[in-house]
């Protein structure tokens, strides 16, 4: 749809992929968007000169207030906290030219990485860093002086600095990592899947306390094969599991009797797996239906 002079299916995908990095909740991310553009509906539009920076504007807005909500929520989450999954190349949400340029700052372990930020730092840094809006530009946003965001932005590099992950940008290695992963998990052998793990290994499980789900980090590639192969083993023989592409990584999504029981998320450095997300809260596997194919039987062949 089309408004002026603004798409609003291409404003949508935009402003999903700030609000979510934001945010790291889908549902939050698009009430945020979806709150922009009904306040965009009422606005006078036709003395808003640059309509992008407008919506820009109001996303950021929301987002912080809504940030700051949601993190005293998880201050009482059970077990770890991870944000919730979206499938690369969904085309309901994600812009593909801005997928493809920011990929990196997709991904679940940097988003995580994130949440050492201030609410205002974390919307300069993505602003900014991610985005590529002005330190100017980012100050009239935000209603700060230009030292101010300035200020901001380095604090908020100094905090990521070292914690940013590397990524592995070459989708044919982590698509065949993802691939020999999952046919040492599904193999059973604890030394195919320790083949697969970088020495320095973490897995992170989030259940949120609707699901079975480690409390802490598995630390190391012995631990954390076998906790990956305890969990395809209680699976059972109905469980079903095929490679993904989820916040610019590859992943596992794991079926049971036709339902989504859980996503595994793959970083892969230097063709190793160096960190897993394993998500088991039903609440943010949810959105997923419908978005991934449950694989079918495998048929039978005969030379006959």
């Amino acid at each position: 749809m089309t408004t002026g002079r603004v798409d609003l299916e291409v404003e949508r995908r935009r402003l999903f992929g700030l609000a979510y990095r934001m945010i790291g909740e889908v549902a939050e991310a698009e009430d945020a968007v979806q709150d922009a553009l009904a306040r965009w509906a009422a606005a006078d539009q036709d003395s808003i000169r640059e309509p992008s920076a407008w919506l820009t504007t109001v996303t950021t807005r929301i987002c912080i207030d809504r940030l700051t909500s949601a993190r005293r929520r998880r201050e009482t989450y059970v077990g770890p906290w991870l944000p919730e999954p979206v499938l690369t190349g969904d085309e309901r949400r994600t812009d593909p030219a801005d997928a493809a340029a920011t990929a990196d700052s997709m991904t679940l372990a940097f988003l995580v990485v994130l949440e050492s930020l201030s609410p205002a730092e974390r919307a300069v840094f993505l602003l900014h860093d991610v985005f590529g809006h002005p330190h100017a530009e980012i100050a009239r946003m935000l209603g700060r002086s230009h030292a101010a965001v300035r200020q901001l932005a380095s604090r908020a590099r100094s905090h990521l600095d070292d914690r940013r992950p590397r990524y592995e940008v070459d989708p044919q290695r982590r698509h065949d990592v993802a691939a020999a992963f999952l046919a040492a998990c599904e193999g059973g052998e604890v030394e195919d899947v320790l083949a697969v793990l970088s020495p320095d290994v973490t897995l992170v499980s989030d259940g949120g306390g609707k699901a079975s789900a480690a409390r802490r980090p598995v630390v190391g590639p012995d631990r954390v094969a076998r906790f990956l192969l305890g969990v395809f083993r209680q699976a059972g023989g109905d469980a079903v599991a095929s490679t993904v592409d989820v916040n610019g990584e590859p992943g596992l999504v794991g079926w049971v009797d036709g339902e989504v029981v859980v996503l595994f998320v793959l970083h892969v450095e230097d063709d190793r797996i160096a960190g897993i997300q394993a998500i088991r809260n039903p609440d943010k596997l949810s959105h997923l239906a419908g978005r991934v194919d449950t694989p079918g039987p495998v048929e039978e062949t005969s030379d006959d």
